[in-house]
């Protein structure tokens, strides 16, 4: 990153906040009052992709009842918006440049290091489960924190997947998302005296890519997007509201110079390339038809999920999250089958959490949440200590408000060590986020940054960064910027990002 002084703030650490009366209080946790936990991770999941959401046609009446009887948080967003390293920050509460967990590549070693909250959880006495995709390695064997196990190697297929369980590697037969589901049901309906957590990382709603001999995955193979038999062609007949930053002409992207570089040389071969059209390979409306007809299968889960506490009688004594690692592109600012730039779209992040007893039904917090917050809030939450590790902050005071001293800023970072994708080369970023602002510095390209008013703005069409009424807010972003990558990096003052 460039030279940027430091903005030296010291912003008061996150204090908890008195219930309010519309609330349901809560008393200590003790040993026979921890809430179980059920933590549901979608793959590529658009903040906007469920009907509470405002999707114009999907139906999901499961993920809608979290929802309406829980809290949906309105300004959540991802630390990085790439598999692996968000899915490190998730079970965490840390960033990628501190937990080591940077790209997609197969950090098979480094991801049984991480210091994780199911090892809390454990450790006051949950049983735990991890069932579905891990992506940090392509090792499938369990990784610490976990009394059950049952992961897909890499990318896993959406039928008839091949699962580690029980101590070996086996092909099932079926639809992933169903055969998940039907794992974390059962060990949800086991006896036992002690709380559990069930941490289930589905495979939907990725698409299947060709699995190499190494184990490893072709990224230029995709094979597609494969709802369940039952849902496929539900949609064939729908039509998804575009956003009004739908993208065609190279022309429209005047103002994103690092986009168009990578545009053309995904086009070309070239970084500076004269073409108009820009490919959009994904954005026809079959690929969004068959990602709500996976997502089907998901909802369906999920009221399985909910099903099976209701009949053990431990519905309300249970915290039940659902989110995503990531968000995608429908032709956004040009870009398609991408999740990994800086955009809205990419960063916004589907948070839902139901819990009676510390969330007031059809609450929507808008203060900035962040992946890293997931950790802390669920340790908090069970009762379980916070270690000095996690960066993140819990949400609990969220859920009672919005606190003066909550964080006015954020940060996402993205790195690119990871190059399957040639025209992400170089394409490494830190980008600083508020409820207004955002400021996006591309490290290899700082004559290319970007700055947004997104009260404005919110679509991200006009770059101000050089425009001097902005020069003020520029600099400040500067080094709040500066002052964030520290922090993330485990060298600053002041409060975590």
């Amino acid at each position: 990153m460039r030279a940027l002084p430091l903005l030296l703030l010291a912003m008061a650490c996150t204090a908890d906040v008195t219930p309010d009366a519309t609330n349901i209080a809560s008393g200590p946790i003790t040993e026979g009052t921890r809430p179980n936990v059920v933590v549901i991770v979608v793959d590529d999941l658009r903040w906007d992709e469920f009907g509470a959401a405002g999707h114009p046609y999907l139906e999901t009446p499961n993920i809608d009842r979290l929802a309406s009887e829980g809290a949906l948080f309105t300004s959540s967003f991802h630390a990085v918006p790439l598999c692996s390293p968000n899915r490190a920050s998730l079970l965490t509460g840390q960033y990628p440049s501190l937990h080591g967990i940077v790209d997609n590549v197969a950090r098979n070693l480094a991801s049984h290091r991480l210091n994780t909250f199911p090892q809390a959880l454990q450790e006051v006495g949950y049983e735990t489960a991890f069932l579905g995709k891990w992506h940090m390695g392509n090792d499938p064997t369990p990784r610490p924190g976990f009394d059950y196990w049952v992961a897909l190697p890499g990318q896993g297929r959406s039928v008839n997947p091949e699962f580690f369980e029980d101590g070996r590697l086996h092909e099932v037969e079926g639809y992933t998302t169903d055969l998940l589901t039907d794992r974390a049901v059962a060990f949800i309906e086991r006896e036992r005296d002690a709380p559990f957590l069930v941490y289930l990382a589905h495979k939907a709603v990725h698409p299947d890519i060709k699995q190499l001999d190494d184990g490893s995955t072709d990224p230029n193979s995709d094979l597609g997007y494969i709802p369940a038999p039952r849902h496929l062609g539900r949609y064939d007949d729908k039509v998804f509201t575009r956003r009004a930053n739908l993208v065609k002409d190279l022309g429209a992207l005047d103002g994103k110079p690092a986009i168009r570089r990578a545009l053309a040389f995904l086009t070309t071969g070239a970084a500076e390339a004269n073409f108009a059209e820009i490919p959009s390979p994904r954005t026809e409306e079959v690929t969004i038809r068959r990602r709500s007809e996976m997502l089907l299968a998901v909802d369906e889960g999920l009221g399985r999920i909910i099903a099976a506490l209701d009949a053990k009688g431990v519905l309300d004594q249970t915290v039940i999250v659902l989110t995503s690692d990531n968000g995608f592109f429908y032709g956004e600012h040009g870009l398609t089958s991408e999740r990994r730039l800086p955009y809205e779209e990419s960063i916004r992040n589907p948070l839902l959490i139901r819990y009676p007893p510390r969330v007031t039904p059809g609450s929507r917090p808008d203060g900035l949440a962040l992946t890293v917050d997931l950790a802390p809030t669920i340790l908090e939450l069970t009762g379980a200590p916070v270690g000095p590790h996690i960066q993140g902050r819990s949400l609990v005071p969220l859920l009672n408000g919005h606190p003066a001293d909550w964080r006015e800023s954020m940060l996402v970072e993205f790195y690119t060590y990871e190059n399957p994708f040639p025209h992400l080369v170089d394409m490494d970023y830190r980008a600083v986020r508020t409820d207004r602002y955002k400021y996006v510095h591309w490290m290899r390209f700082p004559d290319m940054d970007e700055l947004y008013d997104l009260q404005a703005d919110p679509l991200e069409l006009r770059n101000r960064v050089h425009d001097p009424q902005f020069a003020g807010v520029r600099d400040d972003l500067r080094r709040e910027l500066d002052r964030l990558v520290l922090s993330a990096m485990g060298l600053g003052a002041g409060t975590s990002p």
